[in-house]
Order: structure tokens, then C-alpha cells, then sequence
């Protein structure tokens, strides 16, 4: 499970650490502690409120590409079926979906809820994250 600082959820909606703190307390979101003792919360929830309430995603992973068409975002939903893996991210008001190999969908640790970048060209599509082995 990701779980995202407050600081960080509000970046990735594009609204302010008072808002995410605000939808706390109304109960929109789940607040939790880190083992740090900080506050978080769970990257599942908030999918939901990024498909709800679409706003700018900056890029999460400080990956230097050389790829121009990148669109940080929120894993919406990852099916794997035999060899192959089809993921969608939910980047601002944009849904982006990539086909790829189930190997490489699991090497990326990819499930909904994570943060990664979808890099386009041409008609292909792959997927990056900061924390992959």
C-alpha cells in the first residue's frame, strides 16, 4: 500500500495541504500515521478523489528522461493476464493506459494507488517509477 505525506497528496490533486487536511476531517480521506509518526495518507483513497476531482500532477519520480510526452499520475487499476499487464493512470483530468508485460508490471511494483510517470511516443506507452528494482 502507498501512503503519500500531506504535503505530497495535496501536490498530486493540485489543491493545498489545508484542503487535503480539510477532506480529513469531513471525512473524504484517511488519515494515518508513518512509521516516522507523520501524518499520511492511503494512495488508494486518494484515486478516488484525483478521478473525482482531476487536477495538475507534477512528476513524482524525478526521473531525467529524454522522452518529452510524460504524464505524472495516480495507477487507477492494473490487470494482469498471463504475460501481459494492462495499466491505467489517472493523470489530472487524463486517463493514460499502458499494455505491458506482466514481468515488467510486477518488477515496477506497480498497483493502484502508486505514483509513476507514463511516457509516451509514437503509439507506445511505458511506465516508470522511483522505486523500482
Amino acid at each position: 500500500m502507498t501512503e503519500l505525506r500531506i504535503t505530497d497528496a495535496a501536490r498530486f490533486l493540485g489543491v493545498s495541504d489545508d484542503t487535503i487536511r480539510r477532506w480529513v476531517s469531513e471525512g473524504k480521506l484517511t488519515q494515518h500515521k508513518d512509521a516516522s509518526n507523520r501524518a499520511v495518507v492511503d494512495g488508494r483513497e486518494l484515486v478516488a478523489l484525483a478521478q473525482s476531482n482531476p487536477g495538475g500532477l507534477e512528476d513524482p519520480t524525478g526521473v531525467v528522461s529524454s522522452a518529452r510526452n510524460r504524464f505524472a499520475g495516480l495507477v487507477t487499476d492494473v490487470v494482469i493476464d498471463g504475460v501481459m499487464a494492462q495499466v491505467s493512470l489517472q493523470c489530472g483530468p487524463f486517463r493514460v493506459v499502458s499494455l505491458m508485460s506482466a514481468e515488467a508490471c510486477r518488477q515496477l511494483e506497480l498497483e493502484p494507488g502508486s505514483l509513476a510517470t507514463a511516457s509516451v511516443k509514437a503509439t507506445m506507452v511505458s511506465i516508470d517509477t522511483a522505486g523500482a528494482r
